[in-house]
């Protein structure tokens, strides 16, 4: 089932749609925390995105800026700024469609469907990590934390990634060197916490300091 992401804050709006959008076995979840969009994108992880322009704190064009920062994923923008103006805006920051308010619910859904088959009859759909505003693109090896942009090695992907997955956990020493030993390097343990201490050199130059945290005699862990 489809995954939709509704950043509406009109809420009879927004009902609405998710009605609609269940009977055509869509499954949506609508934005509580519009202070901050992106956690609840990350954590959702959406085929696609509906998203109003006017939204309190953040517009949709704000937005639609940091999805397009880390994922390719379908946005359509719905709003009753119908102007020429806000449409080429919608499209240059990133948007796929502009539906103008008030819409016909089966036009949307017609519209809804034939941009996911589009997006995904071919395509897989990639996950990003998110934590403490850091979000990790799982497609191209990247993080990204405000307007910074830090491209990752190979092997500290791999570090920062096991640990963004099993966030709250703590990660063995060994578990990591596990998932380095996939590439065609040795790994041992040394070379692991070169690693590790390479890349919280990186995350501290973002001002991201202890994002990761030791557990002595045990591994590393990201705090949930």
């Amino acid at each position: 089932m489809y995954r939709i992401l509704l950043v509406e804050d009109d809420e009879g709006i927004a009902l609405a749609i998710s009605r609609q959008a269940q009977s055509w076995d869509l499954e949506v979840r609508i934005v509580r925390n519009f202070r901050n969009v992106m956690a609840e994108f990350a954590e959702y992880d959406p085929h696609l995105v509906l998203l109003d322009i006017g939204l309190p704190f953040y517009n949709g064009y704000y937005w639609c800026q940091e999805i397009r920062k880390v994922s390719r994923v379908p946005v359509i923008f719905i709003s009753s700024a119908s102007d020429n103006m806000n449409i080429v805006m919608a499209m240059n920051m990133g948007g796929d469609d502009f539906i103008v308010k008030p819409f016909d619910q089966e036009v949307l859904m017609a519209k809804l469907g034939a941009l996911l088959r589009r997006s995904y009859d071919f395509a897989a759909s990639l996950p990003v990590l998110e934590h403490r505003g850091a979000l990790l693109n799982t497609g191209e090896n990247v993080l990204v934390y405000g307007n910074q942009r830090l491209e990752l090695t190979r092997n500290e992907y791999r570090i920062l990634h096991t640990l963004l997955e099993n966030k709250g956990r703590v990660v063995s020493r060994e578990r990591l060197m596990e998932r380095l030993w996939e590439t065609d390097s040795f790994v041992d343990d040394n070379t692991l916490t070169v690693n590790v201490n390479r890349l919280r050199k990186k995350l501290d130059g973002l001002g991201l300091e202890d994002f990761i945290v030791t557990k002595f005699g045990v591994g590393y862990l990201v705090e949930a």
